[in-house]
């Protein structure tokens, strides 16, 4: 029997004419370089979502052209996830904490036609535009010298001259919601990045479990600080999410600093925000330095990218009234895949334990252990191997690109190496390449981190592995210390005793100001493990 249900297709312009419609009167706030707040409702950026397609269009996009973005979060940034795909175009956003040359081998990749640039990142882009051999648009956000942008065969304007004068509303066109809607690049560590296109479905649905109970919970009574950057994963999926839910978005722009987003925090009074470890391990010491601050309007914070500290979540719980989730994802699993949502009915320890943890799956995704055989481990809690991921928001091959080695019947290897209990949450221990192996013995950078972490002297602190002639690799601790205080290693070698294995204890430390990190914020240990290898860390042995 076949079901008589309308076929309606999921896509991101049904998200946009809801947000705009039913939750016409929510508002995006955007924080302006004078410290006012800037505002629009989400009708008001329906209406300038329609003008930005009809002036893409009226340049020559067409089809499922490319329209990049680099711009910051702010209001033009969500007209543009609004608009491009809505109009059947692929949004793809760039990321200015890139090299220039990997900007513009993705913006080559991706086949660019028309980039909008954040007139304070027009310098970055200037030099790599002629490099950029498809762009023959680029649109300015702010006040800028266009002059340096110009180039033969690319018009520069700025944006609201390139959409003033069209109509505020448009025609949104039909699409195939497995068409691409979005496209991110990862952040390419090793080898050039890859791309990852969205699907119109995946988006939708994605957005639909992050409104979810078991997932970020977003109700239009929520205003969501989205601190985590929109060309990193699409911003988490919080924009569309918030148009889905009718919840405000209060965009931070480029004011990432702990004062303008506590400041921020304190005067909006946002319920959910969302953004990596090191965001919210600088807040927390601004707010030590900085006592009197109100932040306690956050409800939820969703953290990840990296593990969270489990003093991190506990400090901001039982100083300020914050609660911390930890979620787990990557750029090619949308990326919400995972969330430490423990049962209310366990002990305050188990639940904490379980906060700790990466989480379960949400529903529509799917978590498997493999060894290194492809034999699947069981969810006992203790059978280590790599973590595998299929559902209907988690990419099945990378844009242009064969790499069999990624995907392996259905499922996307992940690369993260860990274990899963039985109540189906997961524990990552390592990158498979950053896990040390010691003696023919694993040992857990990451567990190491996060104890470490937990010491009072200590600001951050990333492990890992490098040479040693009697046990093919040893254990090495980079550890920034907190301004004014003095540590020894001997005095965290003795702090990590009783806790791990005492052959997992460091002999080799090195105190640096700050540790090195990708483009998205996590620890660089492919850079430390280079600086090491040249020498240029002053390591001490004890």
């Amino acid at each position: 029997m076949q079901s008589t249900m309308m076929n309606v297709q999921l896509t991101t312009a049904a998200i946009l004419r809801h947000g705009a419609s039913v939750h016409g009167a929510a508002r995006v706030r955007t924080l302006q370089p004078d410290g006012a707040v800037s505002g629009a409702t989400f009708a008001e950026v329906g209406r300038r979502s329609a003008q930005l397609a009809h002036a893409l269009r009226a340049c020559g996009v067409a089809g499922d052209d490319r329209v990049a973005t680099l711009m910051w979060n702010n209001q033009e940034h969500v007209e543009a996830y609004c608009a491009v795909p809505s109009m059947g175009a692929v949004l793809h956003t760039l990321n200015p904490r890139l090299s220039a040359e990997q900007l513009a081998y993705i913006g080559n990749h991706a086949e660019d036609r028309v980039v909008i640039v954040d007139g304070s990142l027009a310098p970055l882009l200037a030099p790599v535009l002629p490099q950029i051999a498809g762009v023959h648009t680029v649109v300015v956000t702010g006040e800028v010298d266009p002059a340096p942008l110009r180039h033969d065969g690319v018009s520069v304007v700025g944006y609201e001259d390139f959409i003033a004068g069209h109509p505020e509303t448009f025609d949104w066109p039909e699409i195939d919601e497995l068409s691409a809607s979005a496209m991110c690049y990862t952040s390419g560590t090793t080898g050039n990045p890859k791309g990852v296109a969205y699907s119109h479905r995946s988006t939708y649905l994605h957005s639909m479990a992050a409104c979810a109970a078991d997932g970020l919970s977003v109700t239009g009574d929520d205003c969501i600080l989205a601190i985590v950057p929109m060309f990193h994963a699409n911003a988490w999926g919080l924009v569309y999410a918030a148009l889905m839910a009718g919840a405000d978005l209060l965009m931070p722009d480029r004011f990432l600093q702990a004062d303008p987003l506590v400041r921020l925090i304190a005067t909006e009074r946002p319920t959910i925000a969302g953004a990596v470890p090191t965001i919210w391990s600088d807040v927390l010491n601004y707010l030590e330095a900085h006592p009197g601050q109100d932040v306690s309007s956050l409800g939820l914070v969703a953290c990840g990218g990296s593990a969270v500290p489990l003093h991190l979540m506990q400090a901001f719980e039982e100083k300020h009234g914050v609660h911390i989730v930890q979620a787990w994802g990557m750029t090619e699993t949308s990326p919400l895949a995972a969330i430490a949502r423990p049962p209310a009915s366990l002990a305050p320890d188990e639940q904490w334990a379980l906060r700790a943890t990466q989480g379960r799956p949400v529903a529509g995704v799917e978590l498997r252990l493999v060894d290194d055989e492809g034999k699947e481990l069981p969810h006992d809690g203790e059978s280590v191997g790599e973590l595998q991921v299929r559902g209907p928001w988690i990419t099945g091959a990378y844009v242009g690109e064969e790499d069999g080695e990624k995907f392996q019947d259905g499922w996307l290897r992940t690369g993260d190496v860990g274990r899963i209990d039985e109540r189906s949450f997961v524990t990552l221990t390592d990158r498979a390449k950053d896990v040390i192996k010691s003696g023919g013995e694993w040992i857990s950078s990451v567990e190491l981190e996060l104890l470490l972490a937990g010491h009072p002297d200590v600001l951050e602190v990333s492990v890992i592995g490098v040479p040693d002639e009697k046990w093919q690799e040893r254990p090495l601790a980079v550890v920034v210390v907190r301004e004014g205080n003095e540590v020894a290693p001997g005095q965290l070698r003795d702090f990590l005793e009783g806790k791990v294995a005492k052959w997992w204890l460091p002999e080799r430390w090195c105190f640096v100001p700050e540790v090195p990190k990708t483009s998205v914020g996590k620890f660089d240990k492919k850079r430390l493990r280079a600086l090491h290898a040249d020498g240029d860390l002053d390591v001490i042995d004890i």
